[in-house]
């Protein structure tokens, strides 16, 4: 199983106004006026609520805790649901607690009185669901954590946010007879920069469907076009072919399916300043058109709908 690093940044950066947040706490849902997508968006890894007591406990500096966030990505996909389709959105940071990895991957290193056995590379690496390091491997904090803290954290905010994201699954699946899951994330510049090339471009959109595993062969190939129809490159499962999530929520013989979407944070931020670049806004309108077309998919059609002129 591939090692999944999706090592983001912070920004402080207006969130999109929810018609009903449903949580004000572990997560936000941003609803459309009329559900007419089977897709499902959401962000785990935008939430920025770095509250005092976490980063107290914390050797790193503001600016070095931020490095494992999803900066912007929920602002990115804020046209959701302009386009019938719901976007559900983490609250806390993916350093306090990571909503992609399963709630038994606690780290013995981190954790006291986990027991060592049998750990997955992620875990070992630090990255299980309470990280022990942020990017480039810089620990987070100065000792270990106390298990019943760790419990509180997953019961707080792990549980209510798959819950939520479960409940609009259900809810798509119910209405359309199929779901679909689209995952987004944001991946380093150096991810892909330092991909060999073979010749050619390198890719800005990474999709992960764990080899075919966790979307139909059809939602896959129409969420891919989507992006090149933007203009975008694009790439399937390397070096990201998707984590927890994605191979929870995918079962496509049952009409549920989920891509992980990773994207090249070149395209609209400045990583080493931490903050929009000049080509945010015509970036995020650029996905505007990807987000129509994503949320047009029509399983077994032929034909994708058109982008509005």
């Amino acid at each position: 199983e591939l090692l999944m690093l999706e090592f983001s940044l912070y920004g402080d950066f207006q969130k999109p106004r929810a018609k009903a947040p449903m949580s004000k706490q572990a997560f936000s849902v941003f609803s459309p006026a009329e559900l007419t997508s089977a897709v499902v968006f959401a962000s785990p890894h935008s939430g920025s609520d770095y509250d005092s007591a976490f980063l107290q406990t914390s050797i790193l500096d503001g600016q070095q805790i931020r490095s494992s966030e999803d900066a912007f990505v929920d602002q990115l996909f804020a046209e959701v649901p302009k386009y019938g389709a719901p976007l559900l959105t983490a609250t806390k940071p993916r350093a306090y607690l990571d909503l992609n990895r399963a709630v038994e991957e606690l780290d013995p290193a981190l954790i006291e009185g986990v027991a060592r056995r049998g750990q997955n590379p992620r875990v070992a690496s630090g990255l299980g669901v309470i990280p022990r390091v942020v990017a480039n491997g810089r620990a987070i904090y100065r000792g270990k954590l106390q298990q019943e803290e760790a419990q509180r954290r997953i019961q707080q905010y792990w549980h209510p946010y798959h819950t939520e994201l479960q409940g609009l699954m259900r809810q798509a699946q119910g209405r359309f007879g199929h779901s679909i899951l689209i995952d987004c994330h944001s991946m380093p510049h150096e991810a892909v920069a330092t991909l060999p090339s073979r010749g050619s471009a390198l890719p800005e959109v990474v999709l992960g469907d764990r080899f075919g595993s966790s979307a139909g062969a059809e939602v896959m190939d129409q969420v891919e076009e989507a992006f090149v129809r933007a203009g975008l490159r694009v790439a399937r499962n390397a070096p990201f072919a998707g984590a927890y999530i994605t191979r929870t929520y995918g079962r496509p013989s049952r009409g549920q399916h989920a891509i992980q979407v990773e994207i090249d944070r070149g395209l609209y931020m400045n990583e080493l300043e931490v903050r929009p670049s000049a080509d945010f806004a015509a970036f995020r309108e650029l996905l505007g058109q990807v987000v129509e077309l994503i949320s047009g998919i029509k399983l077994g059609q032929d034909e994708m709908p058109l982008a509005a002129e």
